[in-house]
């Protein structure tokens, strides 16, 4: 008999989930978003898991290496325990195609969702996508996501002002994202 697959909220980190800051890698500088907690809690509420999927195209620039990009996901889990909330998993691609050449797991690439589907038992078709740039919500569709969202939060309304994909819904900030994706009303 085949497990049963879960949904998952996949996230892009910088811009949805911290305040966006130019190659983040000092966790000193590592800002939660208003109403991250909320919406990760909420995500959990509902069964689904919460996946961070981040390019980090810093490390391939050797601006910084795994181990500073880690802190940053650990300071970000010491920042959301203080509000009760957390996420299940981070994958990141450390790859620039200016530096490492294409690879399959940078967004708009699908191979983090491809990996996370695989490793967390993740239904693609029950799943969504939350991101800040046009390779968020490209990767989101191309994964098969049941919707992408475009936050204005981050580079989001840069994005938005040189226009998105087709399908995509755009929110205010990850929190209204995901009440949008479970059909709760904003109160």
């Amino acid at each position: 008999m085949c497990p049963q697959l879960r949904g998952a909220a996949f996230l892009d980190r910088d811009g949805v989930i911290n305040k966006e800051v130019n190659y983040l890698h000092e966790p000193k500088k590592t800002v939660l978003l208003p109403g991250v907690a909320e919406a990760l809690n909420l995500i959990h509420a509902h069964g689904y898991l919460a996946v961070i999927l981040t390019n980090q195209s810093g490390i391939a620039r050797k601006m910084y290496d795994v181990t500073a990009m880690e802190a940053v996901h650990a300071r970000l889990r010491e920042l959301l325990a203080a509000e009760h909330a957390d996420f299940d998993a981070v994958y990141f691609c450390p790859h620039h195609p200016d530096y490492t050449g294409d690879c399959p797991c940078r967004k708009p690439h699908t191979g983090m969702f491809d990996q996370a589907t695989r490793e967390l038992g993740i239904d693609p078709g029950s799943s969504f996508m939350v991101g800040d740039r046009t390779s968020d919500v490209e990767a989101g569709i191309r994964a098969g996501c049941r919707t992408s969202y475009l936050v204005r939060t981050g580079y989001g309304l840069k994005t938005l002002a040189k226009g998105v994909p087709a399908g995509t819904v755009v929110t205010d900030n990850l929190l209204s994202a995901v009440r949008d994706f479970f059909g709760e009303t904003i109160r």
